[in-house]
């Protein structure tokens, strides 16, 4: 997959357990473990500005594009 997720590089960067974090966006911690992993197929923008709310980045953090 050419989009790699980095979501638990700056979780725990930010010392924050999913549990913590996926109760703090509202989302469940299931929805939250595929989209660390990677298995989903599209994330809302209000859930991912949320997610960079709380980890303080930017979505280029958590999102990167890999040729190849």
């Amino acid at each position: 997959m050419p989009v790699l997720v980095n979501l638990d590089v700056m979780m725990a960067k930010r010392k924050i357990r999913s549990k913590d974090l996926a109760q703090k966006i509202g989302i469940t911690e299931a929805n939250l473990s595929l989209l660390k992993s990677g298995k989903v197929k599209g994330v809302r923008f209000t859930t991912l500005e949320a997610i960079c709310h709380h980890l303080q980045c930017q979505p280029g953090d958590i999102l990167v594009y890999e040729d190849g």
